[in-house]
């Protein structure tokens, strides 16, 4: 079982914290969801938020809370990291780096400027493009624009971006189910029209016209 390893703090060596804390399980927990990522950050459950998983981490490096941000971030994390392409093996091997820098980096969260959710994935985003850099192929070049890691956003930046992705979490909950199903296919699994047609059974005309109708109510209700 993939599980995120962290610092002891008296003899300094890593150890599999996730095992200290939870029975060991069939499955990894990097396997228990494939489904789109828009999917899960929209569900609420009656676990601790992530903020405040968070701020136990940051300013108690509480290992049981940090077991709890694990269980609740690592599959949408690599549900995220396979939708980008690289394979799951590739996903998971970033998703130890994530969360290891998840562990390490706690300090610096600050739910003010940005929900834990927008810090984790901007931490995974460029974890991923630092693993691209490092296993590139020879005749690309690794100063390529698209394979350079965002800057850390300031402060105005994460809170707008932190909004913006909630405003549009929210508008894509109010679509019709036919809608967001098409939606999710189009942009979250990247499907063509045609792969989407035949997967629905719908005409291609229809798969045209419910996009056509969910991107211009997005584009209002976000207007």
């Amino acid at each position: 079982m993939i599980a995120p390893m962290v610092p002891c703090v008296a003899d300094k060596t890593s150890v599999p914290i996730i095992a200290q804390f939870q029975p060991a399980r069939d499955k990894s927990l990097l396997a228990l969801s494939a489904r789109p990522l828009h999917i899960i950050a929209m569900e609420r459950t009656d676990s601790p938020s992530l903020d405040a998983l968070m701020l136990r981490i940051r300013d108690h490096r509480d290992r049981t809370a940090f077991a709890a941000l694990f269980e609740q971030m690592a599959p949408r994390l690599k549900a995220y990291l396979m939708g980008k392409g690289g394979g799951a093996q590739m996903a998971e091997d970033v998703l130890q780096n994530v969360m290891l820098k998840i562990w390490h980096r706690a300090v610096t969260f600050n739910p003010e400027k940005a929900s834990a959710t927008t810090w984790i994935f901007t931490i995974a985003r460029n974890a991923r493009v630092d693993m691209l850099r490092k296993t590139i192929k020879p005749v690309l070049d690794p100063e390529e624009p698209d394979l350079q890691p965002n800057p850390e956003p300031g402060a105005e930046d994460i809170v707008d971006l932190a909004q913006a992705s909630e405003q549009l979490c929210h508008a894509i909950t109010t679509l019709p189910d036919e809608q967001k199903e098409i939606l999710n296919l189009a942009y979250f699994s990247d499907l063509s029209h045609g792969e989407i047609a035949a997967k629905t059974g719908l005409a291609l005309g229809t798969v045209k016209s419910r996009l056509r109708l969910a991107l211009g109510k997005l584009r209002k209700d976000l207007r």
